[in-house]
């Protein structure tokens, strides 16, 4: 009896941690592999231990992913999750829409929230030097903005405006999981070492 039950849960268990090694779980993306997910999570954690990963699952925000555990001098692992470096603007975007998503939520709105190209761009602007190339700028942005929406970070929507279809992208809420005070510190420190302005660093209008 206990075989059959075993022979039964392994499959549900496989279709979970197959995705999760992937990318991430968002509970409004598929809400019965998420059912599933919180039904098994302690199975799930006990696995992915095994491999050196560990299971991030926000019940609240809806959505799971998988990281390396920190590692010992007892116990190195080869690291499963891939650390990528990010070049400074992809890091001061990060950065800023992180800042954009805490006043979003400070503002006690809706529970999504929705940029514009055009209003992102405005954000960064203010880091750039005043004689910056507009279109280059559009280039380059745009450039970033797929990075960071192939991380998972964004997710790119098409709106309507004036007849137009105007870039449009929701900030997906597991940017908190990933930007916490911690990383910014770093990137605070990483960029005073090159000289180069954090979002901190902004000086605000005395109008």
């Amino acid at each position: 009896m206990t075989d059959e039950i075993l022979a039964d849960a392994a499959p549900s268990l496989s279709n979970l941690v197959i995705p999760l090694l992937k990318g991430v779980i968002y509970q409004e993306a598929d809400g019965t592999l998420w059912a599933q997910l919180l039904s098994l999570q302690a199975r799930v954690r006990d696995y992915v231990a095994v491999i050196g990963l560990e299971l991030i699952l926000d019940e609240a925000e809806g959505y799971a992913f998988l990281r390396s555990r920190p590692q010992t001098e007892d116990a190195a692992l080869p690291r499963l999750v891939a650390r990528r470096p990010l070049s400074y603007p992809v890091s001061l975007l990060l950065a800023l829409l992180r800042e954009k998503l805490a006043e979003f939520d400070a503002s006690g709105g809706d529970t999504r929230l929705v940029l514009t190209r055009d209003e992102i761009a405005e954000i960064v602007r203010v880091f750039l030097p005043d004689h910056s190339n507009e279109a280059r700028l559009a280039d380059q942005l745009e450039t970033h903005l797929n990075k960071i929406a192939d991380m998972g970070f964004l997710r790119r929507l098409k709106t309507s405006a004036g007849g137009h279809d105007t870039p449009t992208f929701e900030v997906r809420r597991i940017l908190k999981a990933f930007v916490d005070a911690q990383w910014l510190a770093d990137l605070s420190a990483r960029l005073a070492a090159q000289g180069a302005p954090a979002p901190g660093d902004r000086e605000e209008d005395d109008e």
